[in-house]
């Protein structure tokens, strides 16, 4: 008789570690490309400063080396390093494929094949990290089904703007409530190379991006789901100069912060944080199972 009501609680609880319910229902991962905690400190980005004064934050985040776009946001967004993820070039090269690591948009559809998932970009080179059933939009300026071709107008104007990213991520979201979304601002990272990081011109990007973080928050809210929600927000990189790329402080440091359901508030982040921390949080968070082969780890000290 003992032995089976040990059965029996071992039975409810297998149960109820399988239909745990998650700690978000709603993950939101924005990048903003960049984004040099320096310059955000000096410069008027109020929405993500006030963001950040109600969650949870570390100025002091790190990413991967080298500290370039593509490598650093398929770290982020596969939780592994360029040694396990192997995406080492830096732009829109169709012969080369797909990453060959799952994401974390996999992942989400392995676990939950109904759950929603998007990507809303200023670059198109992240359609390297569109793997085949992971991803219900992939919104570069307007929904795509398919990769651009070499040559092709979306090819070579590479870039949407910030503000047209937010559009068409806070009409989509309103509609949809996605289980899981990546939105990527570029406005910060072009203004950079053009005219140098810290720059009055860099600045102005980050201004512009900052109002186009408030239209993200906004629909999140408009769409009901604040409550049910956490926004992971981070950078790819600094900068120097007007280039990035090397192991120094000015381009590997990163903001880290979160925002929504469960997060401390007004809290400063004192672990280490990396970017791939950000694909193991966002994982923990919808309650599926963090890959034992991720070098990334929730940021669990971010949450009550």
């Amino acid at each position: 008789m003992r032995f089976i009501s040990r059965l029996l609680i071992a039975a409810v609880t297998l149960s109820s570690c399988a239909f745990a319910a998650p700690r978000a229902e709603h993950v939101f991962i924005i990048s903003i490309d960049g984004g040099k905690p320096l310059v955000i400190a000096t410069g008027e980005a109020p929405t993500l400063k006030r963001i950040a004064a109600q969650g949870a934050v570390t100025w002091q985040a790190s990413t991967i080396f080298p500290s370039i776009t593509l490598p650093s946001h398929t770290s982020m967004l596969t939780g592994v390093g360029p040694d396990k993820h192997q995406v080492l070039w830096n732009g829109f090269t169709p012969i080369k494929g797909f990453v060959k690591v799952p994401t974390v948009f996999s992942l989400l559809k392995a676990a939950d094949p109904q759950a929603v998932t998007a990507m809303f970009v200023g670059k198109i080179k992240f359609r390297h990290l569109w793997l085949k059933d992971s991803l219900d939009v992939f919104d570069f300026g307007g929904p795509q089904s398919s990769a651009p071709i070499a040559g092709s107008p979306e090819v070579e104007k590479d870039k949407k703007p910030s503000q047209l990213v937010a559009k068409q991520t806070a009409t989509w979201l309103k509609e949809h409530q996605p289980r899981l979304a990546f939105i990527h601002f570029a406005d910060v990272d072009t203004a950079g190379h053009k005219s140098g990081w810290g720059s009055p011109e860099q600045k102005e990007a980050l201004r512009v991006t900052d109002q186009a973080l408030w239209q993200v928050w906004q629909a999140i809210k408009d769409a009901g789901i604040a409550d049910s929600s956490v926004m992971l927000i981070s950078a790819d990189h600094g900068g120097h100069d007007k280039t990035h790329g090397l192991d120094i402080p000015d381009d590997m440091l990163i903001p880290w912060v979160a925002w929504g359901k469960g997060v401390r508030k007004n809290f400063s982040i004192t672990d280490k944080v990396t970017t791939y921390d950000t694909a193991a949080t966002a994982l923990w968070l919808l309650d599926v199972p963090v890959p034992a082969e991720f070098d990334g780890k929730p940021v669990t000290s971010a949450f009550e």
